[in-house]
């Protein structure tokens, strides 16, 4: 792919003086409409070779453009905070909003190529980021987001006289840096692995364009036209986003019009004095857990789902009854923000993983999608047949990031249900938890039992299970979720002093 890019193009201050002026306009004028038109964001990935104007380039952008819609954002070595969640946490809270342009200034290709490079990561890590990459892209553009990836290229000479020019200019010394040089030393191996990456990230969906990087006047127009004629195209097919989706095998109903549910014991039950001594306990283990210097390397993210008035809040107030306030966080999860709308799907669950040694507890989450969306008609049956498989990998990134994942789903029978609304709206402090909104989804309780089932079914992984919780009598459903979330902690202790030990 780098061989065009070797050829020597160049574009004369006299031409790029003619050109400019009606670029410029027109790039303000397709900057405005996707603006006005909210329909779709634009994401520009700025890479490539130190010293090619990857930094020029992109404060000519914002020179040519209106800057209060462009939102740039440069990422060098992560922070602690960082660190501390899956690589992807990073840019996903860097996503721009519909009718903007954000600019990333290295982007998620960066740490797998460096890595490959100076060989702190097998040939195989560096596979999984490319499929992991090209599945990420893919869903972006499915949520309505314009991918443009710009790779400046430079020739090892051409490089090597660059930084030589800029380190030689006192106005411009300081621009270079021994990082620099220390990465020119392998600028062969850049090569080979950074087109390899590029060969195989180059697609339908989010093709890179491979900019010449030495002739300033040539690199800027090549990338103010290719952006233009991105924005034009993107406002033409803003209102019918083509899915480039792998055909997904049908759901259809069983047979015998048996699902998972329906096999679930509600009839459990335990006695007021059990629960109580054995609450007691696993809360105070929980704590004692929570505590342990292991812990500092684990997060822990529980997810509670299930049929309204299941006890979702009561098991979620037992839980956090046993943590010390400041190490978890409670979200509540309702209908999309104006804000959250303008993102992708995952966006609002991504900002609020937690950092090492805190739990993060969502009240109903990102399975909204393949619930209440799917019932209730919110979204388009494309986009909850591919949320399966997205939500999976999101999954898997907290995972091979030590985090805990549990994941409750609480039943409860339609006759226990029944009796659950009507003492709520017969007692005063909880009537506000009874709406028409609920006694509408009951209507439809077969449609989301249905929903249910398929999620559970295509969302239960080995890491990051489902528990279904027989929820008809509270104090066995209490203690289960108590009893799991101790389990999982532990497993996840142990594992890790087996891995330091060995």
């Amino acid at each position: 792919m780098f061989e065009t890019a070797e050829l020597g193009h160049r574009l004369s201050r006299e031409e790029y003086r003619r050109i400019e002026p009606e670029l410029r306009s027109d790039l303000l004028e397709a900057q405005f409409r996707l603006a006005e038109n909210k329909q779709s964001s634009m994401v520009l990935l700025i890479s490539g070779v130190r010293g090619a104007g990857k930094g020029e380039t992109v404060n000519l952008l914002n020179a040519w453009m209106d800057p209060r819609h462009i939102l740039t954002h440069a990422f060098d070595n992560p922070s602690d905070e960082e660190i501390e969640r899956p690589p992807m946490w990073r840019y996903w809270r860097k996503l721009p909003p519909k009718g903007h342009i954000g600019i990333l200034f290295g982007s998620w290709y960066t740490a797998p190529i460096i890595d490959r490079v100076f060989k702190r990561s097998k040939p195989s890590a560096l596979l999984q980021a490319i499929e992991e990459t090209n599945a990420f892209e893919k869903m972006l553009t499915e949520e309505g987001v314009q991918v443009l990836k710009f790779w400046f290229h430079l020739s090892k000479d051409r490089q090597r006289n660059r930084l030589k020019a800029l380190e030689d200019d006192p106005k411009t010394r300081w621009r270079v840096t021994e990082r620099d040089w220390e990465f020119f030393k392998h600028y062969d191996r850049f090569y080979q692995i950074s087109e390899d990456v590029l060969r195989a990230t180059s697609t339908g969906w989010a093709p890179w364009t491979v900019v010449e990087g030495e002739n300033a006047e040539y690199r800027s127009v090549m990338v103010g036209k290719t952006l233009l004629e991105a924005m034009r195209k993107g406002a033409q097919r803003a209102e019918e986003i083509t899915p480039h989706l792998e055909p997904a095998p049908p759901i259809l109903r069983p047979i015998d019009d048996l699902y998972i549910l329906d096999r679930l014991d509600l009839a459990a039950t335990v006695a007021k004095p059990t629960y109580e001594k054995r609450m007691t306990k696993l809360q105070a283990e929980l704590s004692m857990l929570s505590r342990d210097p292991r812990f500092a390397g684990h997060n822990v993210v529980c997810v509670f789902e299930g049929m309204d008035a299941a006890g979702k809040g009561g098991a979620i107030r037992r839980l956090t009854a046993a943590l010390d306030a400041r190490l978890y966080e409670t979200i509540p999860i309702a209908a999309p923000t104006d804000e959250e709308r303008a993102h992708p799907y995952l966006w609002r669950f991504w900002r609020h993983l937690p950092r090492k040694g805190r739990f993060t507890i969502y009240d109903r989450s990102w399975y909204g999608r393949v619930l209440v969306e799917r019932v209730e008609g919110f979204c388009s049956e494309t986009a909850w047949m591919r949320a399966y498989s997205e939500i999976n990998r999101f999954e898997q990134q907290l995972v091979s990031q030590g985090t805990i994942i549990v994941k409750f789903w609480l039943q409860i029978s339609k006759e226990e249900q029944l009796r659950r609304f009507r003492l709520r709206e017969k007692t005063r402090f909880k009537q506000f938890k009874i709406t028409e909104e609920d006694w509408r989804n009951r209507e439809k309780w077969g449609g989301y039992q249905a929903a249910a089932s398929d999620m559970i079914e295509r969302t239960s992984t080995r890491d990051a299970p489902w528990i279904l919780v027989g929820a008809n009598d509270k104090n066995h459903a209490r203690l289960k979720v108590l009893e799991t979330v101790v389990r999982a902690v532990k497993v996840s202790l142990a594992s890790r002093k087996d891995r330091i030990d060995a």
